[in-house]
């Protein structure tokens, strides 16, 4: 699901360099720090943190080597390197890091309270972790329409692949759980709102094509005329304006603690 750096940025990369600045920001966390980004994909969070942050320096760790690559390409700051890594078996010593970051990640991993517990452990004590989630339930525009649309037309399936029924933990109460559980102390929730505005029509659909994430790759399962009929109710129901751009907006959850 998660191989291709290129396909990702043009799907949901994008914005989520545009929430990771505001994360780091909003972080305020001091300068000269030694910082983990858990699930670092292809670099934005890592990026953001070396442009707003001022880190001695930054580890990047994720699964997927495609990803991987993109991030290395792409992020040439001395202070960055990137390995491949489980969040739920992080390869870091305790203690290691002063701020833990993740993004858009943890409701992916088959366990999440380990990939928490991960977290806590290689935080440095008094150190700072955070992690943001898509509001996939209702928040995330972009894929909230898509599998209304898609819904409507394959209820049956749909119902079993809808991210906003499969990832509870998109949630308020179940995120400050999460961190709650791992230790993490003066637990604090908010959300993070950004536009995200299409040029058009095709630069909405197109990203769907590249069978990165769950609704791309349900996508790519159908019949083309199956995919035709999804595309064209989306297209009538999206809200355009005058000069055919398409304007949404995203949502993200935030939980932050002290370890």
């Amino acid at each position: 699901m998660w191989q291709s750096g290129d396909a990702y940025e043009a799907y949901i990369g994008r914005w989520s360099r545009r929430i990771a600045a505001t994360f780091v920001r909003q972080l305020g966390a001091p300068a000269s720090r030694r910082w983990l980004d858990v699930g670092c994909g292809t670099g934005a969070l890592t990026s953001a943190v070396l442009a707003a942050a001022d880190p001695a320096e930054v580890v990047g760790a994720d699964p997927s080597e495609g990803f991987l690559k993109t991030a290395r390409a792409s992020v040439t700051d001395p202070r960055a390197t990137f390995t491949l890594a489980d969040a739920r078996s992080l390869p870091f010593p305790d203690a290691r890091f002063d701020v833990v970051v993740s993004g858009l990640v943890l409701n992916f991993v088959p366990d999440p309270d380990r990939a928490a517990a991960e977290i806590a452990r290689v935080t440095a004590p008094g150190g700072l972790a955070a992690t943001y989630l898509w509001d996939l339930a209702e928040g995330m525009e972009l894929i909230r329409r898509f599998w209304d649309a898609a819904g409507e037309l394959d209820p049956e399936a749909v119902a079993e692949l809808d991210e906003g029924r499969r990832f509870t933990l998109c949630r308020p109460e179940p995120l400050g759980r999460l961190w709650t559980d791992a230790g993490f102390t003066a637990v604090s929730v908010g959300e993070i709102r950004i536009p995200t505005v299409f040029a058009d029509f095709d630069d909405y659909w197109q990203p769907f094509l590249g069978a990165q994430g769950p609704a791309p790759t349900y996508l790519a399962t159908l019949p083309p005329a199956h995919r035709d009929r999804i595309r064209e109710l989306l297209r009538s129901r999206l809200p355009m304006d005058p000069d055919g751009s398409i304007p949404l907006t995203a949502r993200a959850w935030v939980v932050s603690g002290i370890a």
